[in-house]
């Protein structure tokens, strides 16, 4: 198949659509599809083998912001893609499904930024609604919008988006993987962020729980909000990221023993991940949560929101807990409740690593690559229906 793949987006930026999108680009490399990329300004000119294309942007809270460009439907003419992967579709995505429409190419949107949440938390009152006629707007062009969570499924719904259907992300399960915490690096890691006092080492006290976090530090996160966690003993936190929010969360959390990673990829955020006891999560507007997943891939026990993506990924009281979203003494009971049991650690990291055993990226990007094929057929039925002469077919 041919896939043109437009992004709201992409390197050099790291966020849950530029992991995707990548992963999604590898497989399409992988398995001998052709695809081509339409991407914010200052992304490289080729990932995995395929051009990127890019537009004039402008900067929001440190991410580059695609603006429509009559670029893009030449680039769509040009390429003849069978199909449109739209990710996270805003201003850029929106016209790239308009330009799919007007020249006959079937279209999937990824459902994966809660724009119309963020306006709801930022108080901005009848912008929040504005935002989700947007969003409906955007959607209802695409022959097919795929959801990450049932949270997602259930809002779009109740907005009355056409053709929906579910679709995961994937996760590493060999790069982030339980037997990592024998690895050296996390053994000098952990002694980094809960060092043992010498004397220590020789009675065999034990270590303070590491309790980790790790995502974007923007006010969506809510980073701040582990502030609740203030006065457990025997905890230090790890946090990896960076971002806007940097300063507040500092204040915030000025006096906690926090250990700033900053950002991490690859083999680093591995170790990481296995260097942590507890992984927990805040934020309440999570269409998915592919952290949590990572974290559940590499053996933690995770505590999150019951809210949004987190509900469908943490099973409460087996491979984790889930707190209530407006309560944060509910989130410090959940984390007191791993920092004082060892074993109920262990047996919830085991249960979170089994949990995610057959969202492998291969395994999620097949099932993509069958969605794009359902929207090419339904392209042709629509033809069909409508008598388009075959002449005029693509």
């Amino acid at each position: 198949m041919r896939i043109a793949v437009i992004s709201e987006s992409f390197l050099p930026t790291i966020s849950g659509v530029t992991t995707s999108v990548c992963k999604v680009l590898e497989h399409l490399a992988a398995t001998g599809h052709d695809a081509m990329v339409i991407a914010p300004a200052g992304a490289p000119a080729e990932y995995a083998g395929f051009p990127v294309h890019t537009v004039s942007a402008f900067n929001y809270r440190e991410f580059p912001v695609g603006m429509p460009s009559p670029q893009v439907q030449k680039l769509l003419a040009d390429f003849r893609p069978d199909v449109l992967h739209a990710a996270s579709p805003f201003l850029l995505g929106a016209q790239g499904i308009s330009a799919a429409n007007r020249l006959d190419i079937p279209s999937v949107a990824i459902f994966q930024t809660d724009v119309a949440g963020y306006a709801h938390r930022n108080h901005l009152g009848p912008a929040a609604a504005l935002a989700w006629r947007f969003v409906k707007w955007v959607h209802e062009g695409a022959t097919r919008t795929l959801v990450p969570s049932s949270s997602s499924m259930a809002a779009l719904q109740r907005l009355g988006v056409p053709r929906l259907a579910l679709w995961t992300r994937g996760v590493d399960l060999t790069g982030f993987h339980p037997n990592l915490k024998n690895d050296p690096a996390v053994t000098a890691l952990r002694e980094r962020i809960a060092p043992l006092p010498r004397a220590a080492h020789a009675e065999g006290a034990a270590r303070d729980v590491i309790v980790g976090y790790v995502g974007r530090m923007a006010p969506e996160k809510q980073v701040e909000r582990l502030r609740a966690l203030r006065g457990i003993s025997g905890i230090r936190l790890a946090l990896v990221g960076d971002g806007p929010s940097v300063p507040s969360i500092q204040r915030a959390l000025a006096d906690l023993p926090v250990t700033w990673l900053g950002r991490l990829s690859g083999r680093e955020l591995a170790v990481a991940y296995a260097s942590f006891d507890v992984f927990v999560h805040a934020g309440t507007e999570e269409t998915f949560g592919q952290t949590i997943q990572e974290a559940h891939a590499a053996g933690l026990p995770v505590v999150a929101p019951h809210a949004g993506g987190p509900i469908d990924l943490v099973a409460h009281g087996e491979n984790g807990y889930l707190f209530r979203p407006d309560d944060d003494r509910d989130l410090r009971h959940w984390v007191c409740q791993l920092v004082r049991d060892p074993m109920l650690r262990a047996r919830m990291g085991e249960a979170g690593r089994r949990a995610v055993l057959g969202r492998s990226w291969p395994t999620v990007c097949a099932e993509l690559v069958e969605y794009y094929e359902q929207a090419v057929d339904e392209r042709l039925a629509v033809r069909a229906d409508t008598h388009i002469p075959p002449s005029m077919q693509r």
